[in-house]
């Protein structure tokens, strides 16, 4: 056995542990494996000078997240469909120019 086969026999494939995550480098070089465990175990986390960087999910996750977090509609839309709308509450506030203060 060549001393190549014996070394690489040796080594053992590791994945990463939930917290530790994927060093930059190791996410490149084993891309496929990262994609592969990202889509059958859930996030993959990849860190860049030993801090976390990017989280690689599966567009299947991806997509619940986006569609959890999704707003429909803008701000004045959201107001306007409030139901206090034409409640009467009276929102005006009296003007207040701060309390004088001996320096």
């Amino acid at each position: 056995m060549s001393n190549t086969v014996a070394r690489s026999s040796r080594r053992r494939r590791r994945e990463p542990s939930d917290t530790k995550g994927w060093q930059l480098q190791d996410a490149k070089a084993r891309f496929s494996e990262v994609f592969r465990l990202a889509r059958e175990n859930g996030p993959q986390r990849v860190t860049k000078r030993g801090r976390e960087a990017v989280v690689v999910v599966s567009a299947e996750e991806f997509a619940r997240m986006r569609g959890a977090g999704a707003r429909k509609g803008s701000l004045v839309d959201f107001f306007a469909a409030s139901p206090l709308r034409d409640s009467g509450i009276d929102l005006r506030r009296a003007r207040d120019f701060g309390r004088e203060v001996d320096l």
